[in-house]
């Protein structure tokens, strides 16, 4: 099995010890991403405005691998306050639109920097995309 761990300055630089994205095969692992632009400023506002910029990391996170929301086959969501679901899956859709991947959606107590959301996802790319 070979890892190959993806950067982009297309989205924001890991703030810890971990890659913005890790490949194996045609499989793309994301880390969580937040609402840090790529210059690691940090985007405060309402749960849309955060959930842009994080869709816009993911976005290219997925691009630095040839792939785009269309190969994403599953996302973690985390919000901070589960009442702001309706205004976050509102721009959810709006990225994804007919394209469903399976989701989870969790409440959690803290999030990095005391943002509202955050959100991971698994892609599928085939083998055809890899770009050396």
């Amino acid at each position: 099995m070979t890892l190959k761990i993806v950067s982009t300055s297309e989205a924001p630089a890991a703030i810890g010890p971990y890659a913005q994205a890790v490949r194996t095969g045609n499989l793309l692992y994301t880390s969580g991403q937040i609402p840090l632009t790529p210059a690691g400023e940090l985007v405060l506002g309402t749960i849309q405005e955060q959930t842009h910029q994080v869709l816009t990391n993911l976005k290219a996170v997925l691009a630095a691998e040839g792939a785009d929301l269309r190969n994403v086959i599953k996302t973690t969501v985390f919000l901070k306050d589960m009442n702001q679901f309706a205004e976050f899956n509102e721009v959810y859709a709006s990225y994804f639109g007919t394209h469903t991947p399976a989701r989870s959606t969790v409440e959690v107590a803290r999030l990095p920097k005391d943002v509202l959301v955050e959100i991971e996802l698994i892609a599928a790319i085939s083998v055809e995309t890899v770009r050396n």
